[in-house]
């Protein structure tokens, strides 16, 4: 199974989400994180199951919360680009 590295704004977007979550409500933001890892854990399964998005980058998406995951395969490691929320412009990542 491939190792999983972040983009640093990609942990921060993923970090900064959660928080928002946890305010709205206790243990929400745990049970993004969660969403999040699972979805991570099905990507190391099987990373070309998930569509590419733009030149070699691919989107999954997480099952309870309004978020994609953009992440490239390079070689032994899948490099998480983005912890994109779906409402955000979907061009903001491309310059990482």
């Amino acid at each position: 199974m491939r190792t999983v590295r972040y983009h640093p704004a990609a942990e921060t977007e993923m970090i900064e989400a959660a928080q928002y979550y946890e305010l709205q409500h206790k243990d929400l933001g745990k049970r993004f994180l969660v969403s999040i890892q699972e979805a991570i854990q099905k990507i190391q399964i099987n990373p070309l199951l998930y569509p590419i998005i733009h030149h070699d980058v691919r989107r999954a998406l997480t099952k309870t919360f309004p978020f994609g995951i953009l992440f490239r395969i390079c070689n032994d490691q899948i490099v998480i680009m983005a912890v994109m929320h779906l409402q955000r412009n979907p061009d903001y990542w491309e310059k990482r």
